[in-house]
């Protein structure tokens, strides 16, 4: 018997095995979509509780990792949800021309709060996508989704985000 089938029998020393090899995979991407490695270790572990709780509903012929990874981004789209924590953008690359750092913290601070009040269905895809850049077909695996439903979450995340920060007099360089 391999292991997916054993763990989907409720062998603890399967489910340990695959701990091993996809706790490190769960937790990168848990801290891509929450931004905050605390929260992403917190997360991390409740995924592989839930894991564990829910092995009979595990097919041993799927996809283990697509499987914990879809489990890890449900409960991060649920801690966005209840939580809306900060985000944390990068700051400009070294050797551009920088606004006065009072400004430049004005606007930052102006595009996370506009950032932070997105939906978080908006928010994790255009995280993902923006932020990350990761593929749509991976985000569209992630969140249990179609590419196109990705692509339109991002659309409108863009959309949004323009408006507000339009609103708050935000403008593109």
């Amino acid at each position: 018997m391999d292991l997916l089938q054993r763990f989907a029998h409720g062998e603890i020393d399967a489910f340990e095995t695959l701990v091993r090899q996809f706790q490190g995979e769960i937790y990168a991407w848990t801290v891509r979509i929450v931004r905050d490695p605390g929260v992403a270790e917190d997360l991390t572990v409740e995924t592989l509780w839930r894991v564990y709780r829910a092995r009979h509903q595990f097919r041993p012929d799927g996809n283990f990792g697509a499987w914990a990874r879809r489990i890890a981004t449900n409960l991060a789209i649920d801690h966005l949800r209840r939580n809306r924590p900060e985000q944390s953008f990068p700051a400009e690359p070294a050797g551009v021309p920088q606004p006065d750092p009072l400004v430049q913290r004005e606007t930052r601070e102006r595009i996370q709060h506009a950032f932070r009040r997105l939906p978080a269905k908006l928010q994790v895809a255009a995280t993902l996508a923006l932020v990350e850049e990761l593929p749509y077909d991976e985000i569209a695996s992630a969140l249990g989704t179609s590419v196109g439903a990705v692509k339109l979450r991002v659309f409108r995340a863009v959309r949004v985000l323009r408006k507000r920060l339009s609103q708050a007099g935000v403008r593109p360089r």
